[in-house]
């Protein structure tokens, strides 16, 4: 009696936000007394109901629902759980997060992948297209060839964009700890110039300083086409499009929560503890910058260096008369 219902409710959340439930009872005795806290079998009932939310939510008519740009990456959180068959992988959770058309950011889904596979990739794309979800204009993600074999395979329209911080770590990797300063540096006049154009010279002086270290030069200049995409999309955008980092910051949480059970439980009470903290952290998402430019977006609007283009005076096709729409409203 002593405990209100909003303490009730606060417990669970604390649990997930990285309290051990050892740690309940000496936390709160002193305000509610000895028996204050969750048990074993407490957590276990709010697993089991977080896994039913997660079914539920995984199986949602998303034919409603327009995502024009998308945030795709695989994260590991550093435990290993039992599978079906006992054995201890990573635990490789596959996350989208979509930007609808009035510019606010939205979870998407998170499932449970095996080391980011094409199969595993092209599982969760095909699930959310036969949902009703129709195919982004653009899709950000890091270099790991599943995501893009199966974007491929579901969605061959939408445009690629791989993220620059994954980017430049892989390029790091392959570079002397003394020439990494002068990389960042190189990388950064890249990503950050104002012209596709001057991200192409930036690119050349890039390659040129670095000729010795072929195999770190090759990491950018092979893949430089899908490394400058979002030139071609409005410019108050970039700062979204150039990295998967809308996924990489709500993800502390997840690995905090992780890093106390320490592998405790199995695959599928990690992946709904998953969904419910980037679902609570999604509450604390911003839209993005000038929201009224995504309508312009998937109308088929052409962005060329991050300004919009004026449409030339040949006979209006079905994409000029859904930008007039746009327009007038």
């Amino acid at each position: 009696m002593r405990k209100s219902p909003k303490v009730t409710e606060v417990l669970p959340v604390l649990y997930l936000r990285g309290l051990s439930t050892g740690d309940f009872a000496p936390a709160l005795e002193g305000f509610f007394g000895s028996d204050a806290g969750l048990s074993a079998s407490t957590v276990n009932r709010l697993t089991e109901a977080w896994q039913a939310e997660h079914e539920r939510w995984s199986s949602r008519d998303l034919s409603t629902v327009d995502y024009v740009y998308l945030w795709a990456d695989g994260v590991y959180p550093r435990v290993r759980l039992p599978d079906a068959d006992g054995n201890r992988d990573p635990l490789c959770l596959l996350v989208i997060v979509g930007v609808r058309a009035d510019g606010t950011k939205e979870l998407v889904t998170v499932s449970d992948g095996y080391r980011e596979s094409t199969e595993s990739w092209a599982e969760v794309l095909r699930d959310l297209k036969s949902r009703g979800m129709t195919a982004p204009a653009l899709a950000v993600g890091d270099g790991a060839i599943g995501l893009w074999n199966a974007l491929g395979q579901v969605w061959p329209e939408t445009t690629q964009q791989r993220c620059w911080v994954h980017k430049t770590a892989r390029v790091l990797s392959a570079l002397p700890k003394r020439l990494h300063p002068r990389a960042k540096e190189l990388l950064h006049d890249i990503s950050y110039a104002e012209s596709r154009t001057d991200a192409l010279a930036a690119a050349k002086v890039f390659a040129d300083e670095l000729s010795a270290h072929p195999k770190a030069v090759a990491k950018v200049m092979g893949e430089l086409d899908v490394l400058l995409s979002f030139y071609d999309f409005p410019a108050p955008h970039w700062k979204h499009l150039r990295t998967t980092n809308p996924i990489e910051s709500t993800f502390s949480t997840v690995r905090l929560r992780t890093r106390v059970t320490k592998g405790a439980g199995n695959r599928q009470a990690a992946v709904a503890m998953a969904y419910k903290l980037l679902d609570a952290a999604q509450d604390r998402w911003r839209r993005i910058r000038s929201p009224e430019l995504v309508p312009l977006v998937r109308a088929g609007a052409t962005f060329i260096d991050g300004q919009l283009q004026e449409r030339s005076d040949s006979p209006p096709d079905q994409t000029d008369q859904d930008t007039d729409e746009v327009y007038a409203a």
